[in-house]
């Protein structure tokens, strides 16, 4: 009896010893995944499914990698569903001509610079326009998905009619052979409204993950099943259950949360200077086929057009309708998460360069040009409230 008793004991303190040695989670606002709320129980089966593809999923040759990728996974150019790192920075390559953006046959649009046994990766071929792009954050894409192009249209100015320097225009584009356009879309002169990718070239997130899956690591799908080293049709290796579950997964991933609701400072700052005519900051979703994305106010600080970003930026690459100086406005909410998928560090803009916040603006120029000069000129109080505010984001 005294031995069962002890062994009780025993337990009970080994039990609550384990309690108190699992940290805590943490803060929703700390970490970028998770799912949006106000799933139902079906669709957060449907983003678990995804969740493992887009996660745990690591390809091999035995599954279908390569022969030549950048990446194994998607998760691996997207740790923690945050920005990449240079590591898994993506180079595009391609030429202009008079009909617009033609990738010409010498392994373009994308550089696959690794390879499986046997194989040799890609190099850059010498004189070609290329740009180096640094893999985005995914959190939040639902709600910029669900935006409809005559929302995204009503903040486009080409001419600057206002007369305050910005000029955002519409990213137009060919839709791929098996897009849908979805209620949100309704297109211009047989083109679409891209999106997603840092030039908005992806008119939707499944052109967007069909894309990656080819390009980034090899993976053919019902899709697009051309190989990417021989350009020769081949079997899809993914199937479309996977590519459905992953785009889901896109969709209804949360929106980064603010960690600090009380930096006003700062935010009157950033729209004093001019930042919030690019950076919008809250946009409202119209219906949705899902229910949590529907008639929601969110805050991701971007219009979704192209701007032109002046010479310092200018790739001489492009895609779609962007000139080759033109850059989509990111999304900056999340912004102070950054380094947590980056190694410890920022690596901000298109591709990088910019290893801080104050850096990444002071490398805006065009259209921006006149809110750098702003930010220049403020004194090192509202300096340090505007980058307080921007890392709470």
């Amino acid at each position: 009896m005294l031995r069962k008793l002890g062994f009780c004991v025993f337990t009970m303190a080994l039990l609550t010893g384990c309690e108190w040695m699992i940290p805590e989670a943490p803060a929703d606002n700390e970490i970028l995944d998770g799912p949006v709320p106000g799933l139902s129980t079906s669709e957060s089966a449907r983003f678990l499914a995804g969740d493992i593809a887009f996660n745990d999923e690591i390809f091999t040759p035995e599954t279908g990698l390569g022969p030549i990728f950048v990446a194994t996974s998607c998760g691996s150019c997207h740790l923690g569903d945050g920005k990449g790192h240079p590591f898994t920075t993506l180079t595009r390559y391609g030429q202009t001509d008079a009909n617009g953006n033609t990738y010409i046959g010498l392994g373009g649009p994308q550089l696959q610079n690794r390879a499986i046994p046997g194989f040799q990766p890609e190099t850059m071929p010498a004189g070609i326009p290329f740009s180096k792009l640094t893999p985005p954050a995914t959190t939040g894409l639902g709600f910029l998905d669900a935006l409809t192009d005559a929302q995204i249209l009503a903040n486009a100015d080409a001419d600057d009619v206002n007369g305050d320097g910005i000029s955002g225009v519409p990213n137009l584009v060919n839709a791929p052979p098996y897009f849908q356009p979805g209620p949100q879309h309704s297109g211009l002169d047989g083109k679409y409204i891209g999106r997603f990718g840092k030039k908005a070239a992806a008119v939707d997130l499944l052109q967007q993950t069909v894309s990656a899956y080819n390009q980034d690591m090899g993976i053919t799908s019902v899709y697009e099943h051309i190989d990417p080293l021989t350009h020769l049709e081949v079997s899809p290796e993914v199937d479309e259950n996977t590519i459905n579950a992953v785009v889901f997964y896109l969709r209804t991933l949360k929106a980064p949360v603010p960690r600090k609701s009380a930096v006003t400072t700062g935010s009157g700052v950033f729209a004093t200077i001019g930042c919030a005519s690019c950076h919008i900051p809250e946009w409202t979703t119209p219906a949705s086929d899902i229910a949590a994305l529907a008639n929601k106010t969110f805050y991701p600080y971007t219009d979704l057009l192209l701007h032109d970003m002046g010479p310092g930026l200018d790739d001489g690459y492009t895609e779609g309708s962007a000139e080759t100086y033109e850059w989509k406005t990111p999304p900056l909410w999340g912004l102070g998460l950054s380094p947590n998928s980056q190694g410890g560090q920022y690596f901000l803009m298109h591709d990088g360069r910019a290893h801080s916040i104050e850096e990444a603006i002071n490398l805006h120029g065009g259209e921006a040009a006149a809110s750098r000069e702003r930010f220049a000129s403020l004194s090192q109080e509202d300096k340090d409230a505007l980058l307080k505010f921007l890392e709470s984001l």
